[in-house]
């Protein structure tokens, strides 16, 4: 296996850089994504005067401090996103995915839940180190050394499933089948009340019609549901890297991470575009 090879080789096992040059297009079209959606649903508006935004920025890091953060927030964005798109289609990208990561990590001191921000920055150190970013749209494919980056991207993304199937397993209300069939349940009657509703919630009629209920037998359901989903982030891992069983273990983290999206389109959008991605990278 390429991967164990890479390690015991000191990291100069030869990797097609075309793998990485994918994912720094993927990385750049996804946080463009997010980056766009975002002054959709009042991101453009946070820190204006009177808004809680500033008040809780003012309480967690002074007066002086909170101006200073409203006042290059807007700059933030058109640079984020004007950066983001850059890297997508390879202008600069060096240059590029430097602004993207440090905007990225500004989001770190206003949001509630910063997982994704982590995560951005975590994949985005992982093509920083890479050697060979490559140039516009087109993939180079001579081997290179971008083996390093290559592996710490298999590695964050397997240490990403693992501890999700770890926090699952550990959630008796997960493995139960309860917390997805309260989720769908609950977020079904709401729907129509959520603030960016066509971004909040996605789950198809067919399942709220069919398991979108609290009885016994939706539970049921979404207890097999959930068992399918630990036994998945254990293996895709170990499935991605074995040329035999790739294309299925494609297949079925695309299919599960759809899912997630149908969940919470507007959360998981960074995330699954980001992890879908580094699949990429399973492949020398």
């Amino acid at each position: 296996m390429w991967f164990f090879d890479a390690i015991g080789a000191g990291f100069q096992y030869p990797t097609d850089p075309g793998r990485l040059q994918l994912f720094r297009m993927v990385f750049g079209t996804a946080l463009t994504a997010r980056f766009v959606l975002s002054l959709g649903q009042g991101g453009w508006s946070r820190f204006t005067g009177g808004s809680l935004s500033l008040h809780l920025a003012e309480q967690r890091f002074g007066p002086a401090r909170a101006r200073l953060l409203a006042a290059v927030y807007r700059p933030v964005l058109v640079v984020r996103i004007t950066a983001a798109a850059a890297l997508a289609v390879g202008l600069m990208p060096r240059l590029a995915l430097l602004l993207v990561v440090a905007a990225a990590a500004v989001e770190l001191l206003y949001l509630k839940s910063p997982n994704a921000v982590r995560y951005t920055l975590l994949t985005g150190a992982c093509l920083l180190l890479a050697g060979n970013l490559g140039h516009g749209l087109a993939v180079e494919h001579v081997p290179t050394a971008n083996t390093w980056a290559q592996c710490l991207l298999v590695l964050v993304t397997a240490d990403i499933y693992w501890n999700s199937a770890w926090q699952k397993l550990n959630s008796d209300q997960f493995r139960s089948g309860l917390y997805l069939a309260q989720w769908v349940h609950v977020y079904a009657q709401v729907k129509d009340q959520l603030p960016h509703r066509r971004f909040q919630y996605a789950v198809p009629g067919l399942v709220r019609r069919h398991a979108g209920n609290l009885s016994g037998r939706d539970v049921r359901v979404w207890r097999t549901v959930a068992a399918l989903t630990i036994a998945a982030e254990i293996t895709l891992p170990a499935a991605l890297l074995v040329p035999q069983t790739m294309p299925y273990a494609v297949a079925a983290g695309i299919a599960m991470h759809v899912a997630f999206i149908c969940l919470k389109p507007r959360q998981l959008i960074t995330f699954s575009g980001l992890t879908v991605g580094t699949y990429v990278a399973f492949t020398p």
